[in-house]
């Protein structure tokens, strides 16, 4: 392990994370220099790479946390070569990449509480996880269950038009461009899996093939859930359908608008913007701390 570089009195080392069936993660640590009193994991957003949560995850380290980001596999650090015909799917990024990553926190961070952030599908993942009682805590931020339909005019045309667009493309070619609207590239199974989700009326809570529904009841623990009030890919409906299926525990699902974080818009990525700081992540850090 290499430290990598040292900001605002934490340590940032990259690291390499063994998965579930042995595939190698790229992962980041972020550690204080303070005494730690929780570990933290972040799950990214769908085809996000870690990266994208240095400044955040800086933050809550500072604050005496040790602090892991990772990426699944397919993206950022833990692409191969070559996506063309490269076999990962959505499901797996739940049960082989973010269930090892909970588990190497454990294991490593016996003594302390662990929280959970889930950013997108990095919250509809936590359900999904063989060993989610392991999390003491869990902050979704803009995860959600999103049926097409319920996208708000005319984002769900755009979503509608980009999936269906995207399904050829991902037979053709073995992998679907990040330029048609995703972000990164996708793997192409993750890609179809995901396409077959969002034309589900009740999103992954339709795929009788899941297997990793059964673990939404092994969650007993708190979980808050925000909801931003301008984001489109998770309005509020869809945010509570996700929310729905934690049977065991009773979400706190709060609803945040740009107005109370003095922006003109926050939007499905905009709550990780280090201008937050004291308006939204304070608070929901606050919170995800308290255990």
């Amino acid at each position: 392990m290499v430290a990598e570089a040292v900001l605002d009195n934490v340590f940032i080392d990259d690291i390499v994370l063994p998965a579930g069936d042995g595939f190698s993660l790229a992962a980041t640590l972020y550690m204080p220099r303070a005494p730690r009193h929780h570990a933290v994991l972040i799950s990214s957003a769908a085809a996000v790479p870690r990266r994208f949560y240095r400044n955040f995850a800086s933050y809550i380290a500072a604050r005496g946390c040790v602090v892991m980001t990772y990426d699944y596999r397919g993206i950022g650090g833990s692409r191969p070569k070559s996506l063309a015909g490269f076999k990962a799917t959505m499901a797996e990024w739940a049960d082989k990449d973010a269930a090892c990553a909970v588990a190497w926190m454990r294991q490593r961070y016996e003594s302390l509480p662990l929280g959970y952030i889930g950013h997108s599908f990095g919250g509809q993942a936590l359900g999904l996880l063989p060993n989610n009682a392991e999390v003491a805590r869990a902050l979704l931020v803009a995860a959600q269950a999103p049926f097409w339909k319920l996208f708000p005019a005319p984002e769900n045309y755009r979503v509608f038009a980009l999936v269906n667009f995207g399904r050829p493309i991902a037979r053709l070619m073995g992998y679907v461009p990040g330029r048609i609207g995703l972000g990164e590239d996708m793997p192409r199974d993750v890609f179809l899996q995901w396409r077959k989700w969002l034309m589900s009326e009740r999103y992954y809570f339709d795929d009788p093939s899941l297997a990793g529904l059964a673990n939404y009841g092994n969650y007993r623990h708190p979980l808050m859930a925000l909801c931003v009030s301008d984001d489109a890919w998770a309005p509020r409906a869809a945010v509570d359908l996700l929310c729905a299926g934690f049977t065991a525990t009773a979400p706190q699902v709060v609803t945040i608008t740009p107005a109370e974080a003095g922006a003109k818009a926050i939007g499905h990525f905009g709550f990780f913007r280090p201008e937050h700081r004291e308006r939204l992540w304070q608070p929901a850090v606050d919170w995800l701390l308290a255990a």
